[in-house]
């Protein structure tokens, strides 16, 4: 249940869940040792599942005729390589579409269960899952400044020798700090918050609705309330496939934009 099935609707306006936790976290289905396999666990590899089937079977084989869905898959791989990968990092951009692409697609399928009947469900609204795939992004440009740049990528982050030498420890810990520390943090923030706050919104305000105008019978005119509350929630639900896509997209830009940076390091 979504929301309180038990609630004294004739008294009061809104029913609260008995435990917020209800709306994020799952009964386990099974355990191995110290694992718990929940409905979100099994979510997270759904969305792995359905992104490789999208890629594989819409890039298999060549046509000269392309289907409406290999058309789509192929449109989906050039917005990624050229409008990310080649726009974003550059000559060098090639080479990393392919983490840019799986991470865009499985982004967007898991957004997408947001609004998809008998899911509803964004797995990104589970801090864990932005958290994971952020520290993945950072390792990859970490890697790769010190790769490109040798321990210059540090040194001339804590003393950058374009700011004056007053000023240098000063800009430097900034530097530091902005690179190392709020670059992961913020990119997990940003899609966990959004996708957090489009979930609550729909739950609220489709399940209240729902709950209210079923009560018609018991409480009268009452009930009423609930349909603006069920409209609202459809103009958001709508507006939600917007934000899953964008979430997906502003996630992959950013990660490209990080490796860029650690590519081209310029102090």
């Amino acid at each position: 249940m979504i929301l309180a099935s038990e609630c004294d609707v004739a008294n009061v306006v809104i029913c609260a869940p008995a435990n917020i936790n209800e709306l994020f976290e799952f009964e386990p289905w099974f355990t191995i040792g110290s694992f718990e396999f929940t409905r979100t666990t099994f979510l997270i590899f759904l969305a792995a599942a359905i992104a490789i089937a999208l890629l594989y079977f819409g890039l298999r084989k060549k046509s000269l005729v392309p289907s409406k869905f290999e058309t789509a898959i192929e449109s989906l791989v050039e917005f990624v390589r050229d409008g990310i990968g080649r726009d974003v990092i550059g000559p060098e951009g090639g080479k990393y579409v392919p983490y840019l692409l799986a991470l865009f697609t499985f982004l967007l399928v898991g957004n997408l269960f947001e609004i998809t009947p008998f899911i509803n469900f964004p797995i990104a609204s589970r801090m864990a899952i932005p958290a994971f795939l952020s520290l993945v992004t950072y390792v990859v440009f970490v890697i790769i400044g010190f790769g490109k740049n040798n321990f210059r990528f540090l040194l001339d982050t804590i003393w950058p020798r374009h700011v004056p030498i007053g000023l240098r420890w000063l800009v430097g810990i900034i530097e530091l700090f902005s690179i190392f520390v709020l670059r992961p943090l913020t990119l997990a923030v940003r899609l966990f918050a959004n996708m957090l706050a489009g979930h609550l919104m729909l739950t609220l305000l489709l399940g209240s609705g729902v709950i209210f105008i079923a009560a018609f019978g018991d409480v009268g005119l009452k009930s009423l309330v609930g349909i603006p509350w069920f409209i609202l929630g459809l103009g958001i639900f709508l507006f939600e496939i917007v934000v899953a896509v964008l979430q997906a997209y502003i996630f992959t830009l950013l990660s490209a934009v990080y490796i860029q940076s650690s590519i081209e390091f310029e102090h």
